[in-house]
């Protein structure tokens, strides 16, 4: 029986090689219209002029040498999380379980798919717990769920918690399951049950873990699998509320460097360090449904750990990348903080955050257009899709 579900979601998800000369043709006016970033605007209407020698000046990220910091720079892996080493585990399971390795997983009912997802909040938790903000750290656990399965067009159906503590604290478990049920309805899903487990002497005094698992649906005719993405195809932008969940064991060591505590101000801003990290995750599933809807989507990466770097060519065919129109969104200032304090490269921000953008959705150069001069949700034209693999810069 698995051996036969196996085949059928490796079909359903397996992306078939493709190529085509079509050249990106966004109009100006659909570049006058996009207001997500100031500086948007000239940046974009000269991508729109880019031609075929124009891409020459293409630089992969790796070697760009306007990219900031230095050898002394931090970088994830320096913070205690090896993304190299977390690809190739992913590599080893796909072995044993084939199919795995998309954002969600699809189980054959029917004539529709269920598309599961499961995901916790990392160390984000432990700025919840210095900070004191536990009411909104639920909606993050919802959300790093339900933004996977709805990559695949996917309506999130059901969630599920797992909170763990060595002492029960019931005052603040009300408060984080708060949050859950906040980001349950966010997203439109019901919140169908969850363990709490109280482990003595497992975990720190005052602090939890959780863990989150979201069950959605969706018609096999209409699940997004990337697989007629083609080269001049473009990427829209959706923009996140800042670090969202992925990245904070860097963050913690960048603010240790810096010298500052979560109480101190983001330089330039008027709200704290906490405040501005502590942000919840975007909870894309309405805005990326009712896209999806109205036609056109070929492809969707939910921007997690990996950053642009590797979260976007996931949703490619073989031999098709990413060219990201450098400037063509506003990043908002915690990232700016971090890489400055933390004296990141370029590369290595790219390949941990999400910069600003917490969704990219893959349509044609037309569907782009409308959903852009459509104004109903904020979204930006961010870069096209190549016939050269990775991710590189304009």
């Amino acid at each position: 029986m698995m051996n036969a579900v196996n085949a059928e979601l490796t079909q359903a998800i397996g992306a078939s090689i493709r190529s085509s000369s079509t050249k990106l043709d966004i109009s100006r006016r659909a570049v006058d219209r996009c207001t997500f970033s100031p500086s948007f605007k000239r940046r974009a209407l000269q991508a729109v002029e880019v031609t075929g020698a124009a891409k020459d000046r293409v630089f992969a990220m790796g070697n760009e040498s306007g990219s900031s910091g230095s050898s002394s720079g931090l970088t994830y892996k320096d913070a205690g999380v090896d993304i190299d080493a977390g690809s190739e585990l992913v590599r080893r399971i796909a072995k044993m379980a084939p199919g795995i390795g998309g954002f969600g997983g699809l189980f054959p009912l029917g004539d529709s798919y269920l598309v599961a997802g499961t995901d916790g909040v990392g160390t984000k938790l432990k700025l919840a717990f210095e900070t004191g903000i536990h009411d909104t750290i639920g909606i993050d656990l919802v959300a790093m769920s339900v933004n996977d399965i709805v990559t695949s067009g996917a309506k999130p159906l059901f969630f599920l918690d797992y909170f763990a503590t060595s002492h029960l604290d019931v005052d603040l478990a009300e408060k984080v399951i708060r949050g859950i049920v906040d980001g349950c309805q966010q997203s439109d899903c019901a919140l169908l049950g969850g363990e709490t487990a109280e482990m003595p002497d497992f975990y720190a005094e005052g602090e939890y873990d959780l863990s989150g698992f979201a069950v959605g649906i969706v018609k096999k005719e209409s699940v997004i699998d990337g697989k007629n993405i083609v080269a001049g195809d473009v990427l829209i932008g959706l923009p996140s509320s800042g670090v969202h969940s992925n990245g904070f064991s860097l963050v913690r060591r960048v603010l240790d460097r810096s010298g500052l505590s979560l109480k101190d101000q983001l330089p330039g801003k008027d709200l704290t360090l906490g405040e501005a990290l502590m942000a919840p995750t975007v909870i894309y599933v309405k805005q990326v449904l009712d896209i999806i809807g109205k036609g056109g989507v070929k492809g969707i990466a939910h921007i997690t750990g990996g950053g642009f770097t590797d979260n976007i060519p996931r949703v490619f065919p073989k031999g098709l990348g990413a060219a990201i129109y450098n400037n063509s969104w506003e990043v908002p200032p915690v990232f700016k903080w971090i890489q400055e304090a933390g004296n990141i490269e370029d590369a290595e921000m790219r390949r941990t955050f999400n910069m600003g953008i917490g969704m990219v959705i893959v349509v044609t150069r037309e569907v782009g257009r409308r959903i852009i001069e459509d104004g109903q949700h904020k979204a930006c034209l961010i870069g096209e899709v190549v016939g050269t693999e990775g991710v590189s810069y304009l």
